[in-house]
């Protein structure tokens, strides 16, 4: 997730992907990262056999420094639109 000037990253995991994004969107946790920086895009998402994988790939990504995350970003969604309205 990102804000509007794609300047602030967000990386979690979740089994429902569509229910989680639209709680970032609505800002359904006032006091949350997400609400507090306006991280409401979704611009990257994968989808793992299991949950273990997911958590990995949180982990190892949540380490990655700045630049790598955004030619990740770039990379799969070059115009960084909102997948949400395009993909779930």
């Amino acid at each position: 997730m990102t804000n509007t000037f794609n300047n602030v990253y967000y990386i979690g995991v979740t089994s429902d992907l569509y229910s989680r994004v639209l709680e970032h969107k609505e800002k359904r946790y006032p006091t949350s990262f997400t609400s507090k920086y306006n991280c409401t895009k979704l611009v990257y998402f994968v989808f793992y056999p299991t949950i273990e994988e997911a958590i990995g790939d949180e982990k190892r990504l949540k380490k990655w420094n700045r630049d790598w995350k955004i030619k990740l970003i770039g990379d799969q969604n070059p115009k960084w639109i909102d997948l949400f309205d395009e993909n779930l």
